[in-house]
């Protein structure tokens, strides 16, 4: 069942080259089951789109293969549910979803990674995040061999954060998730970032969740590295959020820098502005680098190792903390 000693640049977006001892591709629920009976230390990998891996891997890894999906029965007139398995590409499922004239996952097109992760950290891009279409997800408890159910109130999600991510890390695996569409009348989200703007530029003016979906892709293709042609994790920081206070005070200093209101006390300010304005963008470090369209995007050129990259972003992290005061946080999986 389980294969030995396979490299896992395939399987990770970064194309990090590091080796598993023993590695198995779970395809079903039951064959899961079966080897967590026997294996409690296990090493989880899904899409690989959120991990940066520094080192070769003892612990049996377990890629997350299940596929499949379907259409819940409801009776509101305008809400669907939908389920995928845990395997399922996210941005293939959300062009599904989108032929089925489901609305709700548009701002979330082209996003890397599999459906399986997408709550584990609240993915989010142009306005949405997953907990505002979320319903229901089963997770195997690795402990017990136990399904369990967790809710919307069970997730506890916050800014790419859920309890997968800290209390229940490394204790559930999950199995499949379920999401909240609507089916005719739909509510789109066009008011944030550049997608008003793309939308225009196309003469769109009564769009389709198809139609936005295009939009956000087009943008994305033009801001952002494709994994297959270069290896990256997407955002490797998260943008960090500060009190209005200190923002004030670096407004002095900086009266141009850019942000995002999030509540009366707090504001939220573009990791990658600050990045770029330390002079990383575009830089490069050996086959490690700072992509030259969005400084947000640390990239493989070929043969980076994971220790490299991760020495990048320390240099990163400290380089801002010194200029604007402000300790940026890491949003990608270190292994």
């Amino acid at each position: 069942m389980f294969q030995k000693n396979i490299s896992l640049k395939p399987y990770n977006t970064f194309g990090i080259e590091a080796y598993a001892e023993s590695f198995v591709s779970v395809t079903s629920l039951d064959q899961l089951q079966k080897i967590t009976e026997k294996h409690k230390d296990v090493f989880i990998l899904s899409g690989g789109s959120n991990v940066l891996i520094t080192k070769n891997i003892r612990q049996p890894v377990l890629h997350l293969n299940m596929q499949g999906k379907s259409i819940q029965k409801n009776k509101e007139e305008n809400i669907v549910f939908v389920k995928a398995m845990a395997g399922e590409n996210w941005h293939e499922f959300v062009l599904w979803t989108l032929e089925n004239n489901f609305g709700g996952l548009e701002n979330l097109s082209l996003i890397p990674g599999n459906v399986g992760t997408s709550p584990m950290q609240n993915i989010g891009a142009y306005g949405i995040e997953i907990k505002d279409v979320f319903h229901k997800l089963e997770a195997l408890e690795i402990a017990t061999g136990e399904i369990r159910t967790f809710y919307k109130n069970d997730c506890n999600f916050g800014y790419r954060e859920s309890v997968f991510k800290n209390i229940f890390k490394g204790k559930y695996l999950i199995i499949n998730v379920t999401f909240q569409l609507t089916k005719n009348i739909h509510k789109l989200n066009t008011s944030y970032g550049a997608i008003q703007t793309e939308l225009e530029r196309n003469n769109i003016k009564n769009p389709s969740i198809k139609d936005v979906s295009n939009a956000i892709i087009s943008i994305r293709e033009s801001k952002l590295p494709d994994p297959k042609e270069i290896g990256n994790s997407g955002s490797f920081f998260k943008n960090p959020v500060v009190s209005i206070d200190q923002f004030k005070d670096l407004e002095k200093e900086y009266p141009n820098m850019p942000y995002y209101k999030v509540s009366d006390k707090t504001i939220k300010i573009p990791a990658g502005w600050l990045i770029e304005q330390c002079g990383f963008k575009g830089k490069r470090f050996g086959d490690a680098g700072v992509h030259q369209d969005q400084a947000l995007v640390l990239v493989n050129y070929g043969n980076a190792t994971g220790n490299e990259i991760l020495d990048m972003a320390n240099n990163i992290l400290k380089t801002v903390s010194n200029k604007f005061r402000i300790d940026l946080e890491i949003e990608v999986n270190i292994i």
